[in-house]
């Protein structure tokens, strides 16, 4: 007997969270199949434990007894991992079947269009139908190709976020968004960190000046930054681990951190090509603009192939299930805003100047220094810059189509950055004029009014 349903879900990370919760919720008779932690990755081990542990070094950098100890209890409340060894993800299985989905625990496996087969120990594989089905299934940890380091042991981001030990020293591998916070929760509890980053700058999907903002803060904790080298052999040794570097120097480390990306999840494990999908050789598909890679076959979150961001995943499983269900419904990804929550917060939208002639966009940059606005001039940066009292450093930057005096990229580094990017996020999905976010009236003084200045800036070069 195959129990036939309207929608089948496979993963319950952000992406299959808000397919299943807004499928039940439109009526539909939807199922989860989760083979781990319903939540998911971000719930658990990603987006909210290290903003929780970026709060608490926030603290502690301003001056607040704050010892480990508590901000790691803190954040073990936040994930629901009091006193036990994993979370607990009753809460998550609660909304989701208060919202009307059904929970099923197991390994899925698709086994024909509409079908899927969940494995559970001990039990008989159940198979379950449905009109269409959704795989939200992630990414996992790319682990880089390094002489040495299995025998030598590293931390995955899941273990620099869940440790309630905090080591002497951490060699961070890797300077994307993870691995420049978690440095900065580590650094300002204590622990020698250093960053080694291949490329010739940390943040380097960034804007650059982002990349030197925050250069310069993480320095000025005493974060030591390499750029421009990459690991080439681990090994046990000195404080715990020894990283010998490509341009012959070495760094140690009681831990090493591996954080150098995330890769979609392959496919092909879970059986897709037998529902019809066409996949890349590494087991990547292309969707549709209803998330559709097969009929009744849908994609969503990060094994989609896009922005691997929560916030991405949570609105391509809506789009995903609302299609699934026969309802109208085309994903616009044109402005996915992106934020890295350091102190100072960096956030980026759209274009970048050289992306936007590379597009064959007259297009120009306009910048502001953060320092010098109402905004910057309030806050005290947490690491002094020059002799005396300064503003807090940072850059609000725009990037703006000549012709059409329209915003298609908006960058910054600043206190609010995470705030105000998401008005030029909405000011480039309308195709809004920078003359309209300038004549726009901003409370005083925010971020968000350095960006309209920003943008009243470009509006004169217009004229």
């Amino acid at each position: 007997m195959v129990e036939e349903l309207d929608v089948l879900v496979i993963g319950a990370g952000a992406a299959g969270e808000a397919a299943g919760t807004l499928g039940a919720e439109l009526g539909g008779r939807v199922a989860v199949v989760e083979r781990d932690l319903f939540g998911g990755q971000c719930s658990f081990w990603a987006c909210l434990p290290s903003k929780t542990l970026l709060d608490a070094a926030h603290r502690r950098a301003l001056g607040a007894d704050y010892p480990w100890e508590r901000a790691a209890a803190r954040r073990d409340w936040m994930i629901s991992r009091e006193k036990i060894d994993y979370p607990d993800d009753a809460n998550h299985v609660q909304r989701l079947e208060s919202a009307g989905a059904r929970i099923v625990r197991g390994e899925a496996r698709i086994v024909g269009p509409g079908r899927i087969e969940v494995r559970r120990d001990g039990e008989n594989p159940q198979t379950l139908g449905a009109q269409g089905v959704i795989v939200a299934v992630g990414s996992h940890p790319v682990i880089p190709r390094i002489e040495g380091l299995e025998e030598a042991g590293y931390w995955t981001s899941n273990d620099g976020t869940s440790s309630r030990d905090l080591p002497s020293s951490i060699i961070v591998l890797g300077g994307g968004p993870v691995g420049v916070e978690l440095a900065q929760v580590y650094a300002r509890f204590g622990v020698r960190t250093s960053i080694v980053q291949g490329g010739e700058r940390i943040l380097p999907r960034d804007h650059p000046k982002s990349s030197e903002v925050l250069t310069e803060q993480l320095r000025g904790e005493g974060v030591e930054i390499r750029t421009g080298v990459h690991g080439v052999r681990a090994r046990r040794g000195g404080a715990g681990r020894i990283l010998e570097l490509s341009d012959g120097s070495m760094v140690e480390g009681a831990e090493l951190l591996v954080a150098v990306g995330r890769r979609p999840a392959d496919l092909r494990e879970l059986g897709t090509e037998e529902a019809g999908a066409a996949l890349g050789p590494r087991g990547e598909v292309e969707p549709d603009a209803q998330m559709r890679v097969a009929d009744g076959l849908y994609i969503a979150g990060d094994c989609a192939g896009g922005m691997q961001f929560t916030h991405v995943a949570d609105y391509e499983g809506r789009i995903a299930v609302r299609a699934a269900l026969g309802k109208d419904a085309k994903a616009d990804l044109s402005a996915i805003p992106r934020t890295t929550f350091t102190d100072p917060e960096t956030a980026a939208v759209g274009l970048t100047i050289d992306e936007a002639w590379y597009l064959g966009l007259d297009a120009f940059e306009e910048t502001m220094d953060f320092a010098t606005t109402s905004r910057g001039f309030t806050i005290e940066p947490t690491v002094p810059q020059g002799d005396g009292f300064s503003g807090s450093p940072g850059h609000v930057t725009t990037v703006v189509d000549r012709e059409h005096g329209t915003l298609v990229g908006a960058f910054a580094a600043c206190p609010g950055a995470s705030e105000l990017i998401n008005e030029a996020a909405l000011a480039i999905k309308l195709g809004a004029s920078v003359g309209t976010v300038a004549d726009s009236i901003h409370a005083y003084p925010t971020a968000a009014r350095v960006l309209a200045g920003v943008c009243a800036a470009a509006d004169l070069k217009l004229r």
